[in-house]
């Protein structure tokens, strides 16, 4: 994939573009997750699209996986070390240096991986503990004479619905 290293889009326009807000751009900087590539004359911080690009991994990793950011970080130095990896490749090192750059890619990818199985475990444990819940439901309801397989499932209503229906 190809990326633009022209730093063209403004803070305020990328962060409209992930539904996120100037603030959480400027913290991600503060804590070494996104680095604009340029700042304008007047200041304003500037962004690639292979920083666009960086941020969309930072939305997924927070939002899909739920990492938080010290994950996020590992997650991204790992991913950062594996592309200079694969530039050095591009080089045609020697054999030597090729057996401990494929070691060391090995490694990164066992780091992420563990990461991602840290996670589904977790996952794993609030669906086990939803089921057994769902498995006392059943018993209960037996006890009062409901019948919980006739009852519709119906969505929960989101947070923010939630709040405009109790003001």
């Amino acid at each position: 994939m190809t990326t633009s290293v022209v730093a063209d889009v403004r803070i305020g326009d990328l962060a409209r573009r992930f539904g996120a807000t100037t603030r959480t751009l400027r913290y991600y900087q503060e804590v070494g997750l996104l680095q604009p590539t340029g700042v304008s004359p007047g200041g304003v911080r500037l962004y690639s699209e292979a920083d666009a690009e960086r941020l969309a991994r930072i939305v997924e990793l927070r939002d899909t996986l739920g990492f938080d950011l010290e994950r996020i970080r590992l997650v991204l130095q790992s991913e950062d070390r594996l592309s200079e990896l694969r530039e050095e490749a591009s080089h045609h090192p020697t054999p030597q240096r090729r057996g401990e750059m494929v070691v060391e890619a090995y490694q990164l990818n066992l780091r992420i991986q563990r990461e991602i199985d840290v996670k589904l475990r977790q996952l794993e444990a609030f669906q086990a503990d939803l089921r057994f819940k769902v498995d006392r439901y059943r018993e209960i309801a037996a006890e009062v004479g409901v019948d919980l397989d006739v009852v519709p499932e119906t969505e929960a209503p989101s947070p923010e619905a939630a709040a405009s229906a109790s003001e």
